[in-house]
């Protein structure tokens, strides 16, 4: 059973063939191109279907595969939880990792702050033949306002996971993988990937 990557961000795909090493994962990119999917969903659950169901229809005359993907983001409870959902594109359409970033350090000063609680969601959705199912996870820390170590991706550089003084951007891969709230939502998900790739295979 091949596992296809609703995902063209190579920080996820990394991340995510580390926490399956034993699925056979393929992003979307490597046999579709890219083209543009328009995640108009309301949470992160909605845009996580949205994604996947658009690559199963692309893919849905191949067999022996499933489509997984994520829609994560990073929430604020003092900034009425946001960026959430547009996490991605929290300082435009078009924005980069460092121009959300910037954004968000921004709008923690201007509350005169130098840290905030924060939590990170990953809703994960897998579509195939045989349905549709979504799992979620969490992750919760405070972000700072000066970036900290060049791991990760997003906001990892200002995110300090509960219990730990380090960024996301400072710690090991490994250390990452077991508080990540995108691992979090695979393995409550990965019983039912073993059970379709006994089906599908």
């Amino acid at each position: 059973m091949k596992v296809i990557l609703a995902t063209s961000n190579k920080g996820k795909v990394k991340e995510l063939k580390e926490i399956l090493p034993e699925f056979d994962l393929i992003a979307y990119r490597d046999i579709l191109g890219d083209f543009e999917i328009e995640e108009n969903g309301k949470t992160f659950a909605q845009n996580a279907l949205i994604k996947a169901r658009a690559i199963f229809e692309k893919l849905k005359d191949e067999k022996n595969f499933i489509v997984l993907s994520d829609d994560s983001g990073i929430s604020l409870p003092i900034l009425d939880h946001k960026p959430g959902i547009f996490s991605a594109r929290y300082a435009g359409e078009n924005a980069s990792d460092k121009d959300n970033l910037e954004k968000l350090i921004q709008e923690i000063k201007n509350l005169n702050l130098d840290s905030a609680l924060a939590y990170y969601t990953a809703a994960v959705a897998v579509v195939g033949n045989l349905g549709e199912w979504v799992s979620h996870g969490w992750m919760y820390g405070k972000v700072i306002t000066t970036p900290r170590g060049d791991k990760g991706f997003g906001y990892d550089p200002i995110f300090i996971p509960n219990g730990y003084t380090k960024t996301l951007g400072e710690l090991e891969s490994k250390i990452k993988q077991k508080l990540s709230h995108r691992s979090k939502a695979v393995e409550n998900i990965k019983p039912l990937l073993e059970m379709l790739k006994r089906k599908l295979n």
